[in-house]
């Protein structure tokens, strides 16, 4: 099944994604519901209209004094550490990061900052190894000080995991200390939320900037938020442009946006109360077994046992409304992703469904419940 269908109208649960996945032609019908209910206001160049609506909210909602909305996040993150970095041409950051791993060494090549990788394979690093990388390269020939330091929580390289806030707080408070500036990578921070139960602006307070998706859970084809300081925001929208990230309309991205920031995290609260009490009931089974990642968020380690034909599993669940992540290897570990699509279906039903799939899909009546 295609991650582009649009679940709701048939009822499935999909077990992949931040979000509801849907395709262009439930973009219009909700535009078309949203223009009825209130006015889609125009923007130019990014700027005012439903953008300007989307960036008061998103503020108001991490407690910051302004935000600018940008065409992705690749640019919200290169744009918050260019501009903290200022002539300061370091910045420290996650090895497992989407900005270290997987933004073409952007920074490096486009404005000249050299990012330090710290944390190895871990979803965090801590404040000590934070402490002696400063230490270290103060007894270089050439002072070369850190402009920044960025943390990326939940990490998706390392299954979601979250970054402690206790942790979060030592590094950024020392950073502040040294009157370093920090950004929060936090494309997915409302799944943190979610999961710990700590408010987005509690996170938010911690850093000096945060970018936050606008199309992972919230339902915007495309969009980032950047949140920051009157000081910090005010003009950053040139540097958008510079970039070529000044769009000629944004106002339906944002209104879509918009309209879904306003219930996702409700939702996504009590579709982790039902995952949660789905996978202890599933749990039951011999066969089976759904687990908490420590430090995780709404990514869950699944195995089966080997009496367990994966084929005929997902066959059976898929016929039966449940869509699983892709695994072309017919792997007997896997991940499931917990999202608002749970709640289409009663937990009784998916409860019933999981567990008849197990046992459907075991290769021998001996290994049965």
């Amino acid at each position: 099944m295609s991650g582009k269908l649009m679940d709701k109208e048939i009822g499935d649960v999909l077990f992949y994604g931040d979000g509801t996945p849907i395709d262009n032609e439930y973009y219009l019908k909700r535009l078309s519901h949203l223009s009825e209910s209130s006015r889609l206001k125009e923007d130019n160049y990014s700027l005012g209209g439903s953008v300007t609506e989307l960036e008061t909210s998103m503020a108001n909602l991490l407690a910051k004094e302004q935000a600018v909305f940008m065409p992705t996040g690749t640019l919200a993150n290169h744009l918050a550490i260019r501009k903290l970095t200022g002539m300061r041409k370091r910045a420290i950051v996650l090895e497992q990061s989407h900005i270290y791993q997987d933004s073409g060494d952007t920074l490096q090549n486009l404005s000249g900052i050299n990012l330090i990788p710290l944390g190895g394979n871990r979803p965090y690093f801590t404040l000590e190894e934070l402490e002696n990388n400063l230490e270290s390269s103060k007894n270089r020939r050439v002072e070369n000080p850190v402009g920044a330091v960025v943390v990326e929580s939940p990490v998706r390289r390392c299954q979601g995991r979250i970054m402690p806030i206790e942790e979060m707080k030592k590094v950024t408070d020392f950073c502040r200390y040294e009157k370093i500036g920090t950004h929060l990578d936090g494309a997915r921070m409302l799944q943190m939320s979610a999961t710990t139960g700590i408010p987005p602006e509690e996170y938010a307070q911690l850093f000096d900037t945060v970018y936050v998706s606008l199309w992972k859970y919230f339902g915007a084809p495309f969009g980032a938020i950047i949140v920051g300081s009157h000081d910090f925001c005010t003009d950053l929208y040139h540097d958008r442009r510079m970039f070529g990230g000044g769009l000629p309309s944004a106002s339906l991205a944002a209104a879509l946006a918009l309209d879904g920031s306003r219930s996702f995290l409700s939702q996504q609260i009590n579709s982790m109360k039902i995952g949660n009490k789905l996978f202890e009931r599933v749990n039951s089974s011999k066969n089976i077994e759904i687990s908490e990642i420590p430090d995780g968020s709404n990514i869950f380690e699944a195995h089966v046992s080997p009496e367990v034909d994966i084929g005929r599993l997902y066959s059976y669940l898929s016929k039966h409304g449940i869509q699983m992540p892709p695994n072309p290897d017919k792997s007997k570990m896997f991940f499931i992703n917990i999202n608002p699509t749970i709640l289409n279906k009663p937990i009784q039903e998916l409860e019933k469904i999981f567990l008849s799939a197990v046992e459907e899909s075991l290769n021998s009546p001996g290994s049965r419940l």
